[in-house]
């Protein structure tokens, strides 16, 4: 199959690309690293402006499938008990930030083109994606994800990791999230191409988690264990619009898609993470 991968050269992107390639796939990547992410109008341009110009190239080129990279802050803050069932697709989306608003935008701009257009479409609404495939690992400038954070710490770069929040409604009081291998990510894709090109679906949208949620501390323990080094914490306040638990009910991906996350105990996501950043201790920069 002939695949264009926007965003190819970020860190879901290159691991998708990895997995396509190898599964014999003709890959074309078109990347834009520029302007930083901090105002509402780079979002818009990158999220809503460019996911439009991809479509109206598609249209013109009669390249009808689409997988779209959405989020699960699209649901912005739903109100979810520990150990329940998780965030079904069906879940009001209501987010609370411009990242999520205009992913979700893009999203109802792809679910137009399937109505009028005919294009078959699958939107993939990420949780937390972590972990490192082949020599590609997580490398964001400045880093806001937890699990690199972590890292940093038991390599010494950072004295502690600050911790938002010990108040929360969970077992320990530090927020809880659903953790997913970046190669099961990669995976889904290819499984959601397979399926747009054998008609099997024409338009869905998929959660894509694992249906188990960890805390921040958990996280930290976990990690401490797999490294071997110590991770001091400093407990601050909590972040605005940050909520106690986000977990996703992965139900529908795996009927739709035969997905299954067998890349994602949090033990192997946080020990492939480990080994690229001790491998990688500045990232992709030789001079950071």
């Amino acid at each position: 199959m002939r695949v264009v991968v926007t965003g190819g050269a970020g860190y879901i992107g290159s691991v998708v690309v990895a997995r396509l390639v190898g599964s014999g796939h003709a890959v074309t990547v078109r990347s834009l690293v520029g302007e930083s992410m901090a105002i509402p109008g780079t979002y818009y341009r990158q999220n809503v402006t460019n996911t439009l110009n991809v479509l109206e190239a598609m249209d013109a080129a009669g390249c009808g499938s689409i997988v779209f990279s959405s989020t699960a802050a699209v649901y912005g803050e739903p109100e979810l008990e520990v150990g329940g069932t998780g965030i079904v697709e069906e879940t009001p989306t209501v987010p609370t930030n411009v990242y999520g608003e205009t992913k979700l935008a893009a999203e109802r701009m792809i679910g137009w083109y399937a109505v009028t257009r005919g294009f078959r479409t699958i939107a993939l609404r990420y949780f937390n994606a972590s972990g490192a495939y082949d020599g590609l690992g997580e490398d964001h400038r400045p880093e806001a994800h937890l699990i690199p954070n972590v890292l940093q710490v038991a390599l010494g770069q950072a004295p502690n990791l600050a911790v938002y929040g010990g108040d929360h409604p969970t077992p320990d009081g530090t927020p809880i999230r659903d953790y997913v291998h970046v190669t099961d990510l990669a995976v889904a894709h290819i499984r959601a191409l397979e399926v747009l090109d054998a008609g099997t679906v024409t338009h869905d949208t998929l959660n894509l988690g694992t249906g188990s949620g960890f805390s921040v501390a958990q996280i930290v323990e976990t990690a401490r264990r797999v490294t071997g080094h110590a991770i001091p914490t400093v407990t601050t306040g909590r972040r605005a619009g940050d909520p106690p638990v986000l977990v996703a009910s992965a139900v529908r991906a795996r009927t739709v898609l035969g997905w299954n996350p067998l890349e994602s105990s949090i033990e192997a996501i946080i020990g492939s993470a480990w080994e690229w950043h001790k491998e990688h201790p500045h990232g992709y920069s030789v001079s950071r």
